[in-house]
């Protein structure tokens, strides 16, 4: 067990996941995983995206369909303020 430092960088609190655990656990740099908070503030548990397994979009088929409908009826406005 390591004892790491969590530091600010931007907006964001980030900590350094050391070599013998990249190894370990085959995270590097890129790699997407999915954070889990243990309730009581007992710590957070890091895993790998498994890349078969679907993950979960925030973007529902409702809001998709919906964007389409907006971007569509606004095209010519959008259009016009991109040229801006």
């Amino acid at each position: 067990m390591q004892v790491q430092t969590v530091f600010k960088a931007g907006n964001s609190e980030v900590i350094a996941i050391p070599s013998e655990l990249r190894e370990q656990t085959g995270i590097k740099a890129g790699t997407k995983v999915v954070l889990t908070g243990i309730p009581g503030g007992g710590g957070i548990v890091i895993k790998k995206v498994d890349r078969k397994q679907k993950t979960k979009s925030a973007l529902t088929a409702e809001f998709k369909k919906w964007l389409k409908e907006v971007l569509e009826e606004d095209k010519e406005i959008l259009d016009e303020l991109a040229l801006r």
